[in-house]
C-alpha cells in the first residue's frame, strides 16, 4: 500500500488520490491509515527575517533540535530570509515519524517550491541534515547557489556498523527518556550545550523505535554523490576526531565529483562540534564562504 503511494504528491492525502484513481476500497483503507498516522510528512518550518530577502535554509542533524540554528538564524536574518525545518521525529510538542532522508528532502523541496519560488540561495545541512541538503540540492525543480555541508554522511557504512549504531542510538534515547544522569552528563560534554538539553529531552521523549531504525538505515545507506551545476558553490566542513573519518572521506568524494568544492578541515574537532559548541566560529566560516 505504501509502495503504491510512494512518489505521489505528498500535498494530497493518499486516500484522496486513491479515490481520484477510482480505487474505492483502497481509498477507504488509506483514509483509515492516514487518520491514524497523519504525523508522517507534516514538517514544521521556523522562519526569520524578511521574506523579500535572499533565502537561506538551515537543516539540523539527528537528535539535535532545530534551535541549534537560532544564533545563526538571528545573525543571517539581516540579509536573508532564514528557514529552519523541524525534521520529522524531532518535534517537541507531538510525536512525528521519520521515514527516510528522501522523504525529508521532498518536504523541504516542496516548501521551497511553494514559498521560495524553488530558489534557495544558501542551503546548509549538519550531519544527517547535510545528507538531506545534498539531496535537495540535486533536485531538478530546486535551484541552490551555495551548498554548505558539515559532517554530512555521504558514504554508506557496512551492515555491522549500522546494526551497532541502531543499538547505540536506541540505548541513548531510552536512557535519555529515563533521565539517566551519566547519559545526560555525557550529552552535555560531547553532544549539546546545556541550553539545548531540554529540547533534546523532549525530542527523545517523542522519538519512537521505528523512527530510530529508519533514520540509521536511511542516513547510512549507500549514497551516490550527485554532480551539481559547476557554478554552485560548495563547502564541506569536517573535523578529525572519532567518526569524522567518514565525513572526511565524504568530503574527498564530493570534491572528486564536484571539483569546485572547498573542504574546510577543523583539526581536533569531533562530529558537529563546531556548529553545536562554537556556533560563532561556524557563522564566521559560512559568512566568509558565501561572501557576507
Amino acid at each position: 500500500m505504501l509502495a503504491w503511494y510512494q512518489g505521489r504528491n505528498r500535498n494530497i492525502p493518499a486516500f484522496l488520490y486513491a479515490a481520484y484513481q477510482g480505487q474505492a476500497a483502497l481509498a477507504v483503507m488509506l483514509q483509515v491509515w492516514y487518520s491514524v498516522f497523519d504525523e508522517v510528512g507534516q514538517m514544521e518550518f521556523n522562519t526569520f527575517g524578511d521574506k523579500d530577502n535572499k533565502s537561506m535554509v538551515l537543516i539540523h542533524g539527528m537528535l539535535t533540535p532545530w534551535q541549534i540554528w537560532e544564533d545563526a538564524a538571528e545573525y543571517f536574518s539581516g540579509e536573508y530570509y532564514v528557514v529552519v525545518p523541524e525534521l520529522d521525529a524531532h518535534t517537541e510538542d507531538k510525536q512525528t515519524r521519520f521515514c527516510s532522508v528522501e522523504d525529508e528532502a521532498d518536504q523541504v523541496a516542496a516548501y521551497a517550491l511553494e514559498n521560495l519560488g524553488g530558489k534557495i540561495d544558501v542551503l546548509c545541512g549538519l550531519s544527517m541534515g547535510g545528507k538531506i541538503a545534498a539531496e535537495v540540492a540535486g533536485m531538478p525543480d530546486i535551484t541552490v547557489d551555495c551548498l554548505v555541508l558539515d559532517g554530512a554522511p555521504l558514504t554508506g557504512l557496512p551492515g555491522i556498523f549500522v546494526t551497532f549504531l541502531k543499538q547505540s542510538y536506541t540505548s541513548i534515547v531510552k536512557k535519555s527518556r529515563m533521565r539517566d544522569p551519566k547519559t545526560l552528563e555525557s550529552c552535555r560534554k560531547t553532544f549539546l550545550p546545556e541550553r539545548y538539553i531540554d529540547s533534546f529531552l523532549k525530542i527523545a521523549d517523542n522519538m519512537d523505535q521505528d523512527s530510530i531504525k529508519a533514520i540509521i538505515d536511511s542516513v547510512f545507506s549507500r549514497y551516490e554523490i550527485q554532480e551539481y551545476r559547476p557554478d554552485m558553490k560548495i563547502m564541506f566542513m569536517h573535523g578529525t576526531k572519532g567518526n569524522e573519518t567518514f565525513s572526511q572521506k565524504a568530503a574527498t568524494k564530493m570534491k572528486e565529483v564536484n571539483p569546485q568544492t572547498e573542504i574546510r578541515c577543523f583539526e581536533g574537532y569531533s562530529h558537529a562540534q563546531l556548529a553545536c559548541f562554537e556556533i560563532g566560529k561556524w557563522i564566521d566560516t559560512v559568512a566568509e564562504f558565501i561572501g557576507e
